[in-house]
């Protein structure tokens, strides 16, 4: 096979960015084509996924391009969950050990600053180029600018281009490609807290507070200007829902109801929820990632729901595993790309699966007393044990070293193991006196 040279990626997000960051200091020739137009020009982001959760994973991958000690300069520490309750009582749970915390950050400054080095490494970047066509047999892409058509080639193209992947569309329409979306009932609206009266936040700023209410929820993460970017999640249909929000006196009654703590935190509530979308949530998952020259990575290959804080997240690993394999196999592209998706193909069905998870506790659970107390024990045994019983949320979120996959086996292992410990008679009064290392050696 000839030597790989020019590279092409549809999609210049985060992972489309971080890639061609890598690739370009692998010494390759990239160039990213995007559909819209230039984010540092145009904000682009209004009213949908401003904040993000960076963790071990995505920093692991940011510190291999030297890029991880710059962004967390303008992230905010979150070191656990705080509940609000409908009376206003605050519950918080940490997220790990002392010291251990996720980080809430700007998709789109990240993805500028993202960009901003790429382009010094020499990546060419096409705004208001829209992927309308791949000929996989000519590993070439049509592009439409305007009014114009053209067509590119390259050594190898990358679609990086979301959930919503046109490079993924042409890979449907082949022989022998397995894909499925599914969009949960609930869809989201992005809202508001500004600065309080002296610029400073209006509530606890190192932490996720969350709203939980059964079959919905409210979640807020801090921004660097003392903001809060609230997310709210909550059926499209049904009796409590978007559909029951046509009028202003109809959010006002909802928000009175079921959040009425944070309703006087929220002066552009209305605005807020006039003028920003209310979007949906899909899990896409589809095999193969490869078809000859081409290759799906990140949202295009795997999107998932948001509620582990792991899309973006498992992105980054994509592009680390990635770069890694093609180490690992001295740049035999065809070899290290089928290496690359049959590694990851498990990870991502388990992260989506965690994610999807991780909604349901969140929502229901987050708030319930058997829950918590349930919580407690573990976080007794990690402390016991710290090397053998080591928290789901912890492999996933503080772990890069254990694989996607691997922590959700033994998370539902843990979850069997802890099912039969509840079950035990007078535990709330006698759970200090169980026999600790006879549950965690359940595991082995």
């Amino acid at each position: 096979m000839e030597s790989i040279k020019k590279i092409g990626i549809t999609g210049a997000g985060l992972v489309g960015s971080l890639l061609s960051i890598y690739l370009a200091k692998r010494g390759y020739q990239v160039s990213v084509f995007e559909r819209r137009g230039d984010m540092r020009k145009h904000s682009l982001y209004s009213g949908r996924s401003i904040n993000l959760a960076l963790s071990n994973r995505g920093l692991r991958a940011l510190a291999e391009v030297g890029m991880a000690d710059q962004l967390k300069v303008n992230a905010i520490p979150m070191k656990g969950r705080l509940m609000h309750d409908t009376k206003g009582e605050l519950t918080f749970q940490p997220y790990g050990k002392q010291g251990q915390y996720i980080n809430s950050v700007s998709r789109a400054g990240l993805n500028m600053v993202l960009m901003n080095e790429a382009e010094r490494l020499g990546v060419e970047f096409y705004f208001d180029h829209r992927c309308t066509h791949v000929d996989f047999d000519k590993n070439e892409l049509t592009l439409q600018q305007g009014n114009s058509t053209f067509h590119k080639a390259f050594d190898w193209i990358f679609g990086s281009d979301g959930a919503f992947s046109a490079v993924r569309l042409g890979m449907q329409l082949s022989d022998r490609f397995d894909m499925s979306q599914h969009y949960i009932e609930h869809g989201y609206k992005e809202l508001r807290i500004p600065p309080n009266d002296t610029g400073g936040f209006m509530m606890e700023p190192n932490a996720l507070h969350i709203w939980p209410r059964d079959s919905f929820m409210l979640i807020a993460l801090p921004n660097p200007d003392s903001t809060f970017t609230c997310t709210l999640f909550l059926p499209f249909e049904g009796p409590v829902s978007f559909a029951q929000l046509g009028t202003p006196d109809a959010v006002t009654t909802f928000f009175e109801t079921y959040f009425p703590d944070v309703l006087p935190l929220m002066p552009t509530l209305h605005e807020d929820f006039r003028d920003n979308p209310t979007g949906s949530l899909v899990t896409v998952r589809a095999y193969p990632w490869v078809k000859q020259r081409t290759t799906l990575i990140g949202d295009a290959a795997h999107a998932i729901v948001p509620f582990y804080g792991q899309g973006m997240n498992a992105g980054f690993e994509d592009c680390r595993v990635l770069n890694e394999l093609l180490t690992t196999h001295g740049e035999n592209w065809p070899v290290a790309m089928d290496h690359f998706q049959r590694l990851r193909k498990p990870d991502a069905d388990a992260v989506a699966q965690l994610a999807f998870d991780n909604f349901i506790e969140m929502r229901d659970l987050v708030a319930d007393e058997d829950f918590l107390f349930r919580k407690k024990i573990e976080a007794k045994l990690h402390e016991l044990f710290p090397d053998r019983w080591i928290p789901l949320y912890s492999m996933v979120t503080f772990r890069d070293d254990i694989r996607y996959s691997e922590a959700y086996a033994v998370g539902q292992k843990q979850k069997q193991i802890m099912d039969e410990v509840m079950r035990k008679p007078g535990l709330k009064t006698n759970w200090l006196n169980l026999n600790f290392e006879d549950i965690v050696n359940q595991l082995t």
